[in-house]
This record gives structure tokens, C-alpha cells and sequence, in this order.
């Protein structure tokens, strides 16, 4: 039988467009248990490629004929040889190339609605690290906010669209993945905007985000000053662009609220993430479309691969908006916390400047699930 090779970009597609696949992943169960791609109706076979060496026989009775199926491994390798094994015995296999490792990277960008002037809102969704970044058009402008550090994905893209990058915006200083925004800034000559609070520490030049800040971006506009909303990080900045869309960062997601535990200030910070919640949101239009920097379950995905959702419907079914008892609050954003992610106090060194890792030490620096919600 012929041996398909897979791309992450098809994987993507599969997961988008809510289609079956069959996954046998051949990494060790631990590696499985806390990580792996996820689809609406994907099914799993776990068995780790050492238990193989000898055959595929055993297995064959639990390898669907009926439907797509996959091997998955760390970086490729075994899933190949895996692969070759029941192509040998006569099933048809696919496998995927640079494994995990190839999964955390990709990114699928996805238009989520229209601006002011005909311009063109953008997601970009990185599904296999739960990272969203965006990309707003107007007027042969562009502005990206909380851009990953695949910068090439950027700049393509603003190429392909024929527009300028003028503005790079980080909501606030990124503990779980590399940011990818003074980069591109660097080489575009792009504005590159960072809230003070957060960057006290960092040893390069940006623009303070600060209150009242307004960026013009072709016909749109990008609103910053009156939405200075800490408790993720100190420094945490929420955006209105166009009276329609609020990028929360790392605050707000769809099914869940963002940790203050990041920079090991929990205790100071969870008053800050109650009154960014309770007190600066309310305050906003419920027909606001919230589009947070990360989704943590498969189910915030739409049915178009987007996140997001209108602000008032939040604030009756997101269970982090809805705790009444400050002290019950404080217990659920202070404890019994989910494990931090993977490097977080290297990747925010990273982020400040400080220390300049290697394109493979950063990729092992983020591989890993998102953990920066609270549920």
C-alpha cells in the first residue's frame, strides 16, 4: 500500500472542517496523556513505537479500515517506521511530517469579519499550541497583535495582501510562547507596542502602551487607553478596534478566565483580575466580539476554526465571570492551579531580551499544551 506523508496544514484542515481521523500516536503514554492533536471526531489508539518493534500484527484489529488514519510521533521518525509496518501488512497509513514538533508550529490563518473602509480582521490560529494572533487590514496598513514567533507567517501574509505593517502590538509580556512582535517590527520598520508596567525589565526600544493611546490604522482604529486590564500580568492590555472587536490577550478566553500566576504574583494580582472582570468589562458593549490570545479546549473553536464570542454571552455562560464570592475567587485563581507551561520563566526571559536561545531550544522552550487559563 502507498505511504501518504501529511502535513500539519492537513491535520488542520481535518480539525477545521470537523472531519474523522484515526490517530495512532507512538509516543510514550505520559507524552500522550498531557499533549496531543485534538479534532471533534478524532479517535486514538495509543501504543508506543518500542512496543512495535517486533510487529504490527496485535494491533491491526483496532486500525479502522473505514477511515483516514494517521501516525503520529514525537518528530517523525518512529511514526514512519510504525507506518511502513502496517503498510507492509496492507493497510493504508499516512504519517506525520515533523511529528509533534511540526504540529506546535503551524498556524491557519482565518478572516474573522470586516473593519471600517473595507478593511479585513485576520486570526491567526495555532492549533496545536492553543496561540491565536491577529492581523487587522485598513487601507493598505496592517497591525498585528500578539504575533507568535514565526515571523515569516506574518510578513507573507501581509505580502500576499498587499498591505504595509505599521504598528506590532504585544497585549502583554508572554510567559508561555515566544513573541514574535519586535522581530517583525525589526524588520519591517513597524511600531512595536508594549505595555510599561510589563516591560521594565526588557533591554530593547518599543512604544509604550499607555492610557488614552488611539492608533490610526488606515480608516480603523485602534482603541488602547481606557482598557488597561491587569491581573494576568500587571501590564495586561485589552484593545477595541473599530467599536466591534475587543482583543483580550491573555485575561479573558471563551470557557475560561487567565491566571495571575505567572510572574509568581498570584496573590497580589487576582484583586487586579477581579476588577478587570467584574468591574472594566461590565462596563463595555455586550455586542463586543471577544477575541482572546489563546483557547484552551477544542470546543471555543466556531464552526469557521475562529475564536470568539460576543462579550454579553460570556457574561452569562463563562463560569470565570459568574463566581459572586470574592473569596471563592480568589480560592479558584490561586490554587489548586494547573500545571505552569513548559520554560515559562525562560520563555518571559526570552520575551524581555535577555537571552537569545537557538531556533531548536526555543522550539523545545514551547512544545507542550497551553496553560494559561483557569477553568
Amino acid at each position: 500500500m502507498m505511504l501518504r506523508k501529511w502535513t500539519a496544514a492537513d491535520v488542520a484542515r481535518k480539525v477545521i472542517e470537523n472531519k474523522e481521523l484515526f490517530i495512532l500516536d507512538v509516543r510514550n503514554a505520559d507524552a500522550f496523556e498531557e499533549w496531543k492533536i485534538e479534532g471533534h471526531h478524532f479517535q486514538y489508539l495509543n501504543i508506543p513505537y518500542f512496543e512495535l518493534l517486533d510487529g504490527v500484527e496485535e494491533i491491526l484489529p483496532q486500525i479502522p479500515m473505514n477511515m483516514d488514519v494517521l501516525v503520529v510521533c514525537a518528530k517523525e521518525g518512529s511514526s514512519i517506521m510504525v507506518a511502513e509496518m502496517l503498510s507492509e501488512a496492507g493497510r493504508e497509513v499516512g504519517y506525520l511530517e515533523g511529528g509533534m514538533k511540526a504540529w506546535s508550529m503551524h498556524i491557519e490563518p482565518i478572516k474573522v469579519g470586516e473593519l471600517a473602509g473595507g478593511g479585513e480582521l485576520y486570526q491567526f490560529v495555532r492549533l496545536g499550541k492553543g496561540c491565536l494572533s491577529y492581523m487587522a487590514i485598513s487601507e493598505g496598513e496592517a497591525a498585528i497583535i500578539d504575533a507568535v514567533r514565526f515571523t515569516d507567517v506574518f510578513t507573507t501574509f501581509a505580502e500576499e495582501k498587499g498591505v504595509a505593517i505599521k504598528h506590532v502590538l504585544d497585549t502583554h509580556l508572554h510567559a508561555d510562547h515566544i513573541s514574535g512582535g519586535r522581530h517583525i517590527a525589526s524588520q519591517t520598520g513597524a511600531s512595536y507596542y508594549l505595555p510599561p508596567k510589563d516591560a521594565e525589565e526588557v533591554v530593547f526600544d518599543y512604544t509604550p502602551l499607555t492610557d488614552g493611546l488611539t492608533i490610526q490604522l488606515g480608516a480603523s482604529r485602534i482603541e488602547v487607553g481606557a482598557l488597561y486590564s491587569p491581573g494576568h500580568t500587571i501590564g495586561s492590555t485589552s484593545f477595541v478596534i473599530d467599536e466591534q472587536y475587543l482583543l483580550t490577550g491573555d485575561i479573558l478566553f471563551i470557557d475560561s478566565i487567565g491566571r495571575p500566576d505567572l510572574a509568581g504574583l498570584a496573590e497580589d494580582w487576582v484583586a487586579d483580575l477581579r476588577e478587570t472582570l467584574y468591574s472594566r468589562y461590565r462596563k463595555l458593549a455586550d455586542g463586543l466580539i471577544v477575541l482572546p490570545a489563546h483557547f484552551m479546549i477544542l470546543d471555543e473553536l466556531n464552526n469557521d476554526g475562529t475564536v470568539a464570542k460576543r462579550l454579553g454571552d460570556l457574561f452569562e455562560e463563562n463560569h470565570g465571570l459568574n463566581v459572586e464570592d470574592e473569596d471563592v475567587f480568589r480560592s479558584m485563581v490561586t490554587d489548586n492551579l494547573p500545571p505552569q507551561p513548559n520554560a515559562y520563566q525562560e520563555i518571559r526571559q526570552v520575551n524581555k531580551g535577555k537571552i537569545t536561545p537557538s531556533h531548536e531550544e526555543q522550539t523545545e522552550m514551547e512544545i507542550g499544551p497551553n496553560r494559561c487559563a483557569v477553568r
